[in-house]
C-alpha cells in the first residue's frame, strides 16, 4: 500500500473543486491507496476517512465512529 499526506485539501475550493476532490479521494480508496488527510473540516472528515485520529496535546488518539 502506498499513501499520501495532505494537509486541508479543500481549502478555498468552491462547490465544484471540493466534489472533485472527494471523487479524487474515493477512486484513490477503490484502488487500496492510503491517504493521510489532515483537516478541521467534520463533513469532509466524515465523508473521507475510514479511520479517524485526533490531535491532543500533542499525541494521537484514534476517535470512534
Amino acid at each position: 500500500m502506498t499513501g499520501n499526506g495532505l494537509d486541508e485539501p479543500m481549502n478555498g475550493l468552491d462547490r465544484e473543486g471540493v466534489a472533485e476532490m472527494r471523487k479524487f479521494f474515493s477512486d484513490q480508496r477503490s484502488m487500496g491507496k492510503l491517504i493521510l488527510l489532515a483537516s478541521h473540516n467534520k463533513e469532509d472528515i466524515e465523508v473521507l476517512c475510514d479511520e479517524v485520529y485526533e490531535m491532543d496535546q500533542g499525541r494521537l488518539e484514534k476517535q470512534e465512529r
